[in-house]
């Protein structure tokens, strides 16, 4: 069964998804905010690394605080144990 790739995108895709200049996509990548792949002479941006350019967050990040998020009422309940406890 073949892998399944992640959509990628052009520069150009992503600064009219985005709503910037393509000039400024290129900036991001070379400043490292968005990562893109060289492939040859062009970039493939990731689908997942438009939520780090809207949010602000690596979309691992950004999944990682979700599911913290998910197990804050488990560890509460785990600490109101461990305080009475003591």
């Amino acid at each position: 069964m073949p892998a399944i790739l992640p959509k990628t995108y052009t520069p150009q895709q992503a600064a009219e998804i985005l709503q910037l200049s393509t000039a400024t996509i290129y900036k991001l990548i070379d400043k490292g905010e968005i990562m893109a792949k060289k492939i040859g002479n062009v970039y493939r941006i990731p689908e997942t690394e438009f939520s780090f350019a809207v949010n602000g967050l690596d979309n691992d990040l950004q999944l990682a605080e979700e599911e913290d998020k998910k197990k804050i009422s488990q560890i509460q309940k785990e600490l109101d144990k461990v305080r009475k406890a003591l």
